[in-house]
C-alpha cells in the first residue's frame, strides 16, 4: 500500500516515511496543498497523512478538495491541537486527527486501523452478530477488527465514531449521558469538551441515514443524552 505524506517540514516527513516503511508501507511526499490534490486525484494512494499548516493553502481546504473527488482515508497530523480544529477536521470528513508532537508507533497503529476499516468496505459482514448487538438488528460489531457493519456492509467510521457507535450498541435503548460517553469514548483524548459528543453524533447520524434510508436509529434525549434503537424508523 502507498501512503501520501503532505507536510512541508522535511524532518516530520522523514520520520513518518521511516516509521511507515518499517511496517511495509510505501510513501510519497509533497509539501504543498495543490500538489497533494493533484497527486491524490491520480489515485493509487491507500491513505493521505495531511498537515493543516501548509505554505500555499490550508490542509482543511485540501481535505475539502479531496472529499469532492475521492473517499481516500485522510489522517490529519498537525500542530493545531485546539478542540475547534479537531472538530472541523473530523466534520470535513477526516478519518482521524493527531496532534504534534506525536508518537510514530501510535500513528502507525492508527494508520493500520484506518486501512483495516477501509479494506472492509463493500465486503460481506461477519456471519455471527456481536453478542452486544440486539437480535435481528441491522448492526454487527467486529471488535477485533474495530469495525461495524450495517445491513451487511462495513461502515466507513473514524476511530471515535466507531467507539461511539459500539458503545451505544452495547445496550440498545439505554440513555448514555454526554459525560458517560466522554468517559467511555474519549478517555484517551486531551482537552476534549462535551460538545465533541454532539459533533460526532451528527456525523454518525449522517452515515447511518445513508446506510438506512428513511431511518434514524440514534435517539436524542434532551437534557439527558443519547441512545440507539436499531429498529427505529
Amino acid at each position: 500500500m502507498k501512503i501520501l505524506i503532505v507536510d512541508d517540514e522535511p524532518a516530520i516527513a522523514d520520520t513518518l516515511a521511516y516509521a511507515l516503511a518499517a511496517e511495509g508501507y510505501a510513501t510519497d511526499r509533497c509539501g504543498l496543498g495543490r500538489e497533494a490534490v493533484a497527486g491524490a486525484a491520480s489515485g493509487g494512494y491507500a491513505l493521505v497523512i495531511l498537515d493543516v499548516g501548509l505554505p500555499d493553502m490550508s490542509g482543511f481546504d485540501v481535505c475539502r478538495e479531496l472529499r469532492r473527488q475521492s473517499d481516500v482515508p485522510i489522517l490529519f497530523l498537525t500542530a493545531r491541537a485546539e478542540e475547534v480544529d479537531r472538530v472541523v477536521g473530523l466534520e470535513l470528513g477526516a478519518d482521524d486527527y493527531v496532534a504534534k508532537p506525536f508518537s510514530p508507533r501510535e500513528l502507525v497503529s492508527r494508520v493500520r486501523a484506518i486501512l483495516r476499516r477501509a479494506r472492509g468496505d463493500g465486503q460481506s459482514a461477519p456471519q455471527a452478530p456481536s453478542a452486544n448487538a440486539a437480535a435481528g438488528a441491522p448492526f454487527q460489531v467486529d471488535r477485533e477488527g474495530l469495525r461495524i457493519a450495517c445491513q451487511g456492509q462495513w461502515l466507513n467510521l473514524t476511530r471515535y465514531e466507531y467507539r461511539l457507535l459500539a458503545c451505544l450498541l452495547e445496550r440498545p435503548g439505554r440513555v448514555y449521558s454526554r459525560a458517560l460517553l466522554m468517559d467511555r469514548v474519549w478517555s484517551d483524548a486531551e482537552e476534549t469538551e462535551e460538545r465533541t459528543v454532539d459533533t460526532h453524533i451528527k456525523t454518525l447520524r449522517a452515515k447511518l441515514r445513508a446506510a438506512l434510508p428513511g431511518r434514524d436509529p440514534i435517539v436524542t434525549h434532551r437534557g439527558l443524552g443519547y441512545s440507539i434503537d436499531p429498529a427505529r424508523n
